[in-house]
């Protein structure tokens, strides 16, 4: 693999990853609490997650990739690529984590909910259909086995905040 084509293949996993996790994990979050949170609280708790998350998932990005890296060339390396991963994982995960969000701040948190949730399904499909065309290996069926498999996880996320009530 040329040194472009690993460059790529870094931005692509760092999107593909930052992007689907932040939608998932914010969207499961933020649908799991609002039913029992005020509006204010719940923006509040979706901006301070997708910022430490980001940060979180950029640091596991950075030591993943240097690992990586170290593994393959079996010596140390320069970590050049390896912050760029980083970079490029905070920001997905941010922007990403911005659309589940946007809901809550425009919507009452009931409908809120589901504008968070169908949005971000939109934007994994979105997701999974880049995939699918950057890999060649079938856009709608990439799209549909993102937004399913993501679905279960937002799933999740909204039973264990209807059964677990607390006050």
């Amino acid at each position: 693999m040329s040194a472009m084509d690993s460059t790529k293949a870094l931005y692509i996993r760092n999107i593909i990853f930052g992007v689907e996790d932040s939608l998932v994990s914010t969207v499961g979050l933020l649908a799991g609490i609002a039913t029992q949170t005020p509006r204010s609280v719940i923006l509040l708790t979706g901006i301070v997650y997708i910022c430490v998350e980001g940060f979180s998932m950029a640091v596991g990005s950075f030591l993943s990739e240097e690992a990586t890296e170290e593994y393959l060339s079996r010596d140390k390396v320069g970590f050049k690529q390896s912050v760029i991963g980083s970079i490029v994982m905070l920001f997905s995960f941010i922007l990403a984590g911005l659309i589940p969000i946007a809901p809550y701040i425009f919507i009452e948190s009931k409908s809120a909910i589901a504008v968070s949730i169908i949005a971000s399904l939109i934007a994994l499909f979105i997701l999974g259909l880049a995939s699918g065309k950057m890999s060649r290996t079938g856009m709608v069926s990439r799209g549909l086995r993102m937004a399913i498999l993501a679905g279960i996880a937002i799933f999740i996320g909204i039973m264990v905040g209807q059964f677990v009530s607390i006050g």
